[in-house]
């Protein structure tokens, strides 16, 4: 697996996306500034990590959404390529067109920064192969503008096309107000492209692969992608 990590003025998670990766697929990813203009030769997995890119000074993703490298990576999930967006990644793909919707301000106007249960929504994606529909898993978040909004139409067309991947839920995969930490709509944590080859999420997996500081829950995305690149 050949898998570039996007850098931008704010990234906070990039190292902890490059650990996941190697530790998943053994193969250590190139960092790509936001100032190049191409990807690397042959890459096959282009992710943009969570942080707060060019400060969030306009809004979530929108200054990031218009870098040199996004033409890049455009292109890269035009050809098919894989892409993955963790948080600040998500707002920046909304924010470039790569996926439908917003991210806005949680419900509650306060950061959220703790770990939240996950329903696994589907198992035949790039990035889910290696969970079971239905199962529940449990991650870390941290973010100030994690509310997923969409206007009806385009909600409908996500639902429909069974785009969603992940929702917040409860420990017992209850998906109930109360486990919708940000009030995103329809508990939507996360979603993929049409062609399912883009995701978006709000929360961290990257931070629970390694079994010494805890859950591994988050691990088996990484290694679904990898699975997903070798089998190709």
């Amino acid at each position: 697996m050949k898998a570039a990590v996007i850098v931008f003025p704010g990234s906070n998670r990039e190292r902890d996306i490059a650990y996941a990766l190697e530790l998943t697929s053994g193969v250590k990813p190139a960092l790509v500034w936001h100032g190049d203009s191409a990807l690397p030769p042959g890459t096959d997995l282009v992710v943009l990590p969570g942080g707060f890119s060019y400060g969030d000074y306009l809004r979530c993703g929108a200054i990031a959404a218009r870098a040199t490298v996004m033409d890049a990576v455009r292109a890269h999930a035009a050809r098919g390529g894989l892409v993955l967006g963790v948080c600040n990644g998500f707002q920046i793909l909304c924010e470039a067109g790569l996926l439908p919707g917003v991210l806005m301000r949680n419900a509650q106007l306060k950061f959220i920064a703790r770990n939240v249960h996950l329903k696994v929504e589907r198992s035949d994606t790039p990035f889910t192969r290696r969970y079971n529909a239905g199962a529940v898993i449990e991650v870390p978040v941290a973010h100030g503008e994690g509310n997923f909004i969409a206007d009806a139409e385009t909600l409908k067309r996500i639902e429909d096309e069974g785009r969603v991947v992940f929702r917040y839920c409860d420990a017992s995969g209850a998906v109930v107000p109360q486990a919708n930490i940000n009030g995103a709509t329809n508990a939507i944590a996360g979603i993929v492209s049409e062609n399912r080859r883009v995701l978006g999420m709000m929360p961290h997996p990257e931070n629970h692969v390694d079994p010494t500081i805890g859950s591994t829950d988050g691990r088996g995305l990484f290694e679904s992608l990898a699975e997903a690149l070798q089998t190709a």
